[in-house]
């Protein structure tokens, strides 16, 4: 592969990741709106999108912040939540576990849902890349997302209640999800696990301190962990 080929995957990977913004623009902006409302200075704001860096663990850890729920709650919700990123690294390291320490630390850092969703659909697609193509199109893919996330927390707190109502900005967090999760569901497992955690965590919803997003990811996990190892053994058979 000639340089410029290979620079070439993080441009590839810059545009395949440039679509996310229309989603994690008005994500980041709901979070700096919320957590300046539920009381964070503008300097707690932005170290928990810098250091947390996680969306969804962010806005669970806030909602049981405002419920003043035990400090043990907050955190296990908050780990259950980001549990999901564990399985991504388990992924990536099959592509990326032979990058340079520093690199490595570094992609775990900013690694984010769509980052992993476009990156891994790559690897699986092109098995052939060299791992220089891998990282550089990893680090094209998330280079879009984590400035803007941060970015749009900051204008979340500057702009706050100025937002109209009419913008909804909440609809950010499902579809975010949605676009990342749909094309992912690629199993019989993947589609079995997702529903368990949907019904689970509908029927759960009543329970204090959203005790039942826990039950409902540890379930589902197990099933889908279960239907994997049997549709391997019907494959071996």
């Amino acid at each position: 592969m000639t340089g410029a080929t290979q620079k070439s995957y993080y441009w590839i990977g810059f545009r395949t990741g440039l679509p996310f913004l229309l989603v994690v623009v008005p994500f980041g902006l709901l979070f700096g709106v919320v957590a300046t409302e539920a009381g964070f200075t503008s300097i707690q704001t932005m170290a928990f999108s810098s250091v947390v860096f996680a969306g969804a663990a962010q806005f669970a850890a806030l909602q049981l912040m405002a419920e003043d729920a035990p400090f043990l709650i907050i955190v296990a919700t908050a780990l259950a939540v980001n549990l999901r990123m564990a399985m991504y690294s388990a992924s990536l390291s099959v592509w990326l576990g032979k990058a340079p320490l520093w690199k490595r630390a570094l992609i775990a850092y900013v690694n984010v849902d769509q980052s992993y969703a476009v990156s891994i659909n790559r690897y699986e697609d092109e098995p052939d890349l060299t791992l220089s193509q891998r990282v550089r199109f990893f680090f094209g893919a998330v280079s879009p997302v984590c400035p803007m996330w941060i970015v749009a927390t900051g204008l979340g707190i500057w702009v706050g209640d100025t937002i109209p109502d009419w913008m909804a900005l909440d609809f950010a967090v499902p579809i975010c999800f949605l676009a990342i999760i749909a094309p992912m569901m690629r199993t019989l497992a993947h589609m079995i696990s997702a529903v368990t955690s949907i019904v689970l965590a509908l029927a759960l919803s009543g329970l204090p301190y959203n005790l039942g997003l826990l039950v409902a990811a540890a379930v589902a996990m197990i099933v889908g962990a279960q239907v994997e190892v049997m549709m391997n053994r019907r494959k071996t058979t």
